[in-house]
């Protein structure tokens, strides 16, 4: 397995070709995901906390690696994350103890 930082930065490189490949669909998600993102009424910390919860209990390892950088750049804390993670396995039961590892992991790997 490559590191969580790979993946994260393998994600935003097929973002690239996609956006070369289907260019529609990648602006659709690249609009979405920008209209999304940032501080409003919630920040954009908080946004990626629940960004981050969501893709523990969805099970997506490429999304944990994504919103674990983002979460950390918008100034998330461990406390937060750690909870984040605590949030999601009462959300999504046992597996999301398995993909929450993974998400403190990437935190580890990325502070």
């Amino acid at each position: 397995m490559s590191t969580y930082l790979e993946q994260a930065k393998t994600v935003a490189g097929f973002v690239e070709t996609l956006s070369r490949e289907h260019p529609k669909a990648a602006e659709g998600f690249l609009t979405l995901h920008k209209s999304s993102a940032g501080d409003s009424a919630l920040t954009g910390r908080q946004k990626e906390l629940i960004a981050l919860g969501i893709s523990i209990a969805i099970r997506c390892e490429g999304c944990i690696s994504c919103h674990v950088k983002a979460a950390l750049k918008a100034g998330a804390t461990q406390e937060e994350i750690v909870e984040t993670i605590g949030v999601s396995i009462l959300m999504g039961g046992g597996p999301s103890v398995v993909y929450g590892e993974k998400a403190y992991q990437a935190m580890k790997e990325m502070m």
